[in-house]
């Protein structure tokens, strides 16, 4: 089974900043991507920011320019930085990965959730 482990969230001033980590363990072959999407109260899940293992990433166009997403490959882990916090980016944010174990198929693992609360 793959486990996703994140760290890093809190509570901010806007116009702050916050690094988010997320490190996977267990019995991963290879790993596809792994990335961030986020929930605020009462609205759905969205992609935050995605990398690849060959290092492409693609960004919501929400979080453009403010946000830059990156993974250390050897450490299975992936870091999302998170600068010039608007309120509006208070939710709660999931690490993900589409990854595949020994003797299987690729699919997608969520972590726990870490809170993310920007106060204007």
């Amino acid at each position: 089974q793959v486990q996703l482990v994140e760290s890093g969230g809190g509570l901010v001033q806007a116009g702050g900043s916050l690094r988010l980590s997320c490190a996977a363990s267990g019995s991963i072959f290879s790993i596809n991507t792994m990335g961030w999407h986020r929930q605020a109260p009462g609205k759905q899940r969205e992609l935050v920011a995605r990398i690849t293992s060959g290092g492409s990433t693609n960004y919501a166009d929400s979080v453009k320019g403010r946000f830059t997403i990156s993974m250390d490959n050897s450490k299975k882990t992936v870091y999302l930085q998170m600068n010039s916090l608007k309120s509006e980016d208070t939710a709660v944010y999931y690490c993900n990965t589409v990854a595949k174990e020994w003797g299987s198929g690729y699919a997608t693992y969520w972590g726990q959730g870490t809170q993310v609360t920007v106060s204007s």
